[in-house]
This record gives C-alpha cells, structure tokens and sequence, in this order.
C-alpha cells in the first residue's frame, strides 16, 4: 500500500509551525507496513490543494490530508477536496450535532470569552463535507474530517488529527518489513557494501548517519525472509568493518 501526505498550511512553509503531523503520521504507517511515497506542504490555496488530491488520488492508494478545516477565511481545505471530487459541500445532521455538542461546551466551560468576544459560531460553516463522503467526527475538537475516495481528511492541530486518524487506522496496512542495523562505522566506509547489498537483493537500503548516536542502515522489502538475508549479509560486513 502506496500513501501520499499532503499538509496544509501557510503556517508551515512561513517556518511558525513545526510539521510534526507529517513526521508522525509517516511513523504510524510505516509501523503498519505501508510504504508513505510522498510528503508535501502546500499554502491555504484552494486551487493548489484541488489539484493535488486530484492527481494524487489516481496515483497512489491513499492520500491524507491534513490541516486547513474549520469556519474561517483560510480553512479551505475542504472546499479544495469537494472541487477535486466535483462535489458539493453540504452539513450532515450527524457532524452539525456535533459542532453543537461541542460549541455548547465551549460556551459552558468558557463564559467569559463567549461574553467578552460575542462568538457566534456559524455551524454550517463548520460542519460541511463533500456530499457523499464518510465524516469523520472531532472527538477532542470542532472540525469535522472526512473520507472521500481514497482521500483522508484530517485536522492540523495534532492532538486532533493523531485521535481522527486512529479511527481510521486499520484501514491502512501493507506488506513493507525493515530490519536496522547500528554501527561506529562512518558512512563513507559503508558505500561499497550498501551498493553490493542492492544489487544482490531485492530490498531498499538507507544509510542514516548521526554525530550524537551509531550510525544506522535500514534495510526494507516486502519479502521478509529476503529483507533478513540482505540485513544479516549487511551485518556480518559491517561487524567485519570493525574488527
């Protein structure tokens, strides 16, 4: 299984928000043995977000989106989706009851804000999907996810989107193993044998180098008795290297 991530947000690209949605969401999958091809951030521009879950969506098993919902004048994220489907945005009875559910404990919780700043939150604003998609409702927040096709919507505050993506997690499973190896040896010293281990076996080889901990190289396939050959064959060498 082939997925893209693709973050939303001018927010990122400015440098005032450290994408760590990406970084965790590429553990998550590759732990469940997906293959994550690509990771892009794009700016608050519908059109660019459109665009890219539209090519995306035919290229790869799964797309997640990430960042970009809610009411306000950038959150168009979903707009961007529903143009990519050709689709509609409209408010499902369920995700409005929830935006109220959740609104109305805001208010409880928060008086002083609610009178101090007269929110009114407009619901339907917040609560639209592309018509014909699966919401995803917000347990810790406000804005709704969806998934429509083989495109996963989700929130850009983390705590948000690491709940939304864990009801959704089994969907995502694939056939990639790896196998690490650590050593002392710099990484110029390890050239010759990671080439001679790509081209005897069928499996991916990086090398991950580290001034404050070993070195690593990381072997992966789908084949898990060929990953372990190649990753045994790599550590008998590199011990060797040592000695």
């Amino acid at each position: 299984m082939e997925v893209a991530l693709l973050t939303v947000g001018d927010e990122l690209l400015d440098g005032d928000t450290v994408n760590t949605n990406a970084t965790w969401l590429a553990r998550e999958l590759t732990e469940r043995g997906v293959t994550v091809a690509r990771v892009l951030v794009v700016p608050d521009d519908r059109a660019v977000i459109a665009e890219t879950v539209r090519e995306w969506g035919e290229t790869y098993d799964a797309v997640i989106v990430t960042g970009g919902l809610g009411g306000t004048h950038d959150d168009v994220t979903m707009d961007a989706v529903a143009e990519a489907f050709g689709r509609q945005l409209v408010a499902e009875d369920e995700v409005i009851e929830d935006v109220v559910a959740h609104a109305a404990a805001f208010r409880d919780e928060n008086p002083e804000l609610v009178s101090k700043y007269d929110l009114d939150l407009d619901v339907e604003a917040w609560a639209r999907t592309p018509e014909g998609s699966r919401p995803l409702l917000n347990g810790p927040g406000l804005s709704p996810g969806c998934v429509v096709g083989n495109v996963y919507v989700l929130p850009g505050i983390p705590e948000e989107m690491e709940a939304m993506f864990e009801s959704v997690a089994e969907e995502f499973a694939g056939e990639a193993v790896s196998e690490t190896i650590e050593t002392g040896a710099p990484e110029g010293a390890l050239l010759d044998l990671i080439a001679e281990a790509r081209a005897t076996y069928d499996v991916v080889v990086g090398s991950y180098p580290s001034r404050t901990a070993p070195n690593r190289i990381k072997v992966t396939g789908t084949d898990p008795d060929e990953v372990t050959a190649a990753a045994d064959w790599l550590a008998d060498r590199v011990s060797a290297l040592a000695d």
